[in-house]
């Protein structure tokens, strides 16, 4: 019977195969159908692309919200400084809209940073597809791989491609993973990476030497390995909204809505009253239309508008952890499709370290997530069955929860079911809501939310949507060989705890992650460092510099230390315990950056250690039990 069921299952994915190229979904648009773009296009890729830019300071981009009034209102009011939210201010702001965009926390501070890291198509949703004949995922996947190819073409210096391995422990396994991700391929057309290919057991093991040959009744008989996208997803999220910025919107983070402002004669949504979290001050901003955006939190944006507001948003957690690099060989991650309780479970390089995830589960919706040790516990043990070195919770460096915001579907029994497809909705005037979704597809995403404001706010828009081919800040001139510049030009030059200055090679591993982080801006960093002697690495064992904190303090918007140690560099998810040893040095920085007072520093230092616990690296582990 068994038998039975999987050959029905390979005969299914080699029918959808063969007819794949007659459904592949085309292009966003080709160089006619949208009509002229090009003259407003290079307008917008000069202004985003140009190397003595800088982002309107805080103060500038605040006072262009509080201009807005009645008589002249924003175009389009963003609650929400996600990837989409960013998304649909880039978006609007590149079709000649006046743009602005509130988040109450930082950019990425929610589900945006707390993602799998991957860009990808979906190889799960498509095996969904395939056996219950269910052509509204097929259609999601399509469009994701179209644009996870989108993604990592507008801002190359963030996202690359990663091969990933697939362990098979019998030979149905390796023909039918095989076959799958063959298909995986075609439907990806001409947005494929690389093609994926299979390897035998002892080649598998020469590219991944912890995958273990032999386990539980079962052996290694080989491996396939196909590519999706990876990001660094807060900096890429922070990217855009740079490049909104530049491109004529007004962005501000910490700044929270604190109603909806309604007008008194048909009850339309026409602004919002906020509130800035760093001052103080209060304000009313308004606009024609106002776009939600809010991720997890996007009912209760729905709820200032109508209270008795039927929720749309079923969350669920995604738990994950990051390991030390020799889990995982660099440029080579480990997917298990189905482990024995029937979960995924991956471990992925990612910036020097291991990453492996990762949980589905209902959870409640709060600011700061907190993974469970059950979770932890749950991801260890399934990591464990695959490999020939002891896991062990000592070795959990962090360990981070995501909220995904995912639309409810009534029949769905778990979270897990749920398509990750999005949902654009106005159902109160004024009021369009973005939710659902995943990080891969928000620049589309964010398309769908602007022609529904577009449409519900009757708005004339210059030219049609851009940001197919429109490259993020630091992506323009970038090439992978560029770090070699900053290694042969710079210098890093450090202060000694003695005070006096010394120079410091710009070795290649600091030149690396500076060019990947900040593309073709890190020569900037790069001077600080060399010309105001920042130059010191702000933890031991990672590439991170003093220099970028002052630099993240003048040209990204970094407005607290958890601003810096967990969005702008990743330290927090990499290591919580040198990130809290970091704390005094970076606050150090943006007290001198953004004149913070003694009291102003101490209440940094509480909320950066109160942020770091809720991440739990083994010292904050809730206990041991002796299993790992």
């Amino acid at each position: 019977m068994a038998t039975s069921i999987r050959l029905r299952r390979l005969g299914a994915i080699a029918a959808v195969a063969g007819g794949a190229y007659t459904i592949v979904r085309q292009p966003s648009f080709s160089s006619n159908d949208r009509g002229d773009k090009s003259s407003a296009l290079d307008t917008f890729r000069r202004k985003i692309a140009d190397p003595f830019a800088v982002v309107p300071p805080r103060n500038t981009q605040e006072a262009a919200l509080i201009g807005s009034s009645l008589v002249n209102p924003l175009d389009i009011l963003v609650v929400g400084g996600g990837a989409t939210g960013c998304g649909v201010a880039l978006d609007a702001a590149t079709r000649g809209l006046r743009v602005g965009l509130v988040e109450r926390e930082d950019f990425a501070s929610g589900t945006s940073s707390r993602s799998t890291k991957l860009i990808h198509g979906g190889v799960r949703y498509l095996e969904k597809a395939v056996f219950n004949l269910d052509y509204g995922q097929l259609k999601l996947v399509f469009h994701a791989l179209e644009e996870r190819k989108q993604v990592i073409d507008n801002a190359p210096h963030l996202c690359h491609a990663l091969p990933c391995m697939t362990p098979c422990f019998d030979w149905f396994d390796a023909i039918y993973y095989w076959a799958g991700l063959k298909m995986y391929d075609l439907v990806a057309g001409r947005h494929l990476l690389h093609l994926s290919r299979y390897y035998s057991a002892q080649e598998s093991v020469e590219l991944f030497p912890t995958l273990a040959r032999n386990g539980k009744d079962k052996t290694l008989k080989g491996t396939v390995v196909y590519y999706d996208g990876q990001m660094n997803d807060s900096r890429l999220n922070v990217a855009l909204a740079c490049s909104a910025a530049l491109a004529g919107a007004a962005v501000l983070n910490h700044a929270e809505v604190v109603s909806l402002i309604k007008d008194e004669g048909d009850g339309r949504i026409i602004g919002a009253h906020i509130r800035n979290n760093l001052s103080g001050k209060e304000f009313d901003a308004y606009a024609k239309v106002v776009v939600n955006a809010a991720g997890p939190f996007c009912d209760s944006v729905r709820m200032l508008a109508d209270k008795d507001a039927k929720p749309m948003i079923c969350p669920s957690s995604g738990v994950h952890i990051v390991l030390p690099d020799y889990y995982s060989p660099e440029g080579m991650g480990l997917i298990v499709p189905k482990t024995k309780d029937g979960r995924v479970v991956f471990m992925l390089p990612w910036l020097g370290r291991t990453v492996a995830g990762t949980t589905d589960s209902n959870t409640s919706i709060t600011m700061l997530p907190e993974p469970h040790e059950n979770e932890i516990e749950f991801i260890l043990d399934a990591i464990s069955d695959y490999l020939n070195i002891k896991v062990r919770r000592t070795d959990v460096l962090s360990a981070w929860s995501g909220i995904r915001p995912l639309a409810i579907d009534p029949k769905a029994n778990s979270t897990a079911s749920i398509s990750r497809d999005h949902v654009v909705t106005e159902d109160h005037p004024g009021l369009v809501t973005i939710t659902g979704g995943k990080w891969t597809t928000y620049r589309s995403m964010a398309e769908d939310a602007v022609d529904a404001a577009i449409k519900s706010g009757k708005l004339n828009p210059a030219n049609k949507c851009l940001t197919y081919n429109l490259q993020l800040v630091g992506a323009d001139g970038w090439d992978p060989a560029s770090f070699t510049v900053l290694a042969q030009q710079y210098v890093r030059m450090k202060r000694s705890h003695a005070g006096k200055v010394v120079p410091g090679a710009m070795d290649t591993a600091v030149a690396k992650h500076l060019s990947h982080a900040y593309g073709a801006l890190a020569e900037r960093v790069a001077a600080i460092a060399q010309n105001e002697n920042l130059g010191k690495r702000l933890a031991h064992g990672y590439p991170f510099l003093e220099a970028e904190v002052a630099y993240c303090a003048r040209e990204e918007y970094c407005e607290s230390t958890v601003d810096f140690v967990a969005r702008r560099c990743r330290l927090a998810f990499l290591d919580t315990d040198a990130a809290q040893r970091a704390l005094p040095r970076i606050i150090e920085i943006l007290a001198a950056e953004h004149k913070w007072d003694k009291s102003r520093q101490k209440q940094e230092l509480h909320k950066g250690k109160e942020f770091l616990e809720t991440f739990k690296s083994s010292k904050n582990a809730q206990f041991h039990d002796g299993k790992h």
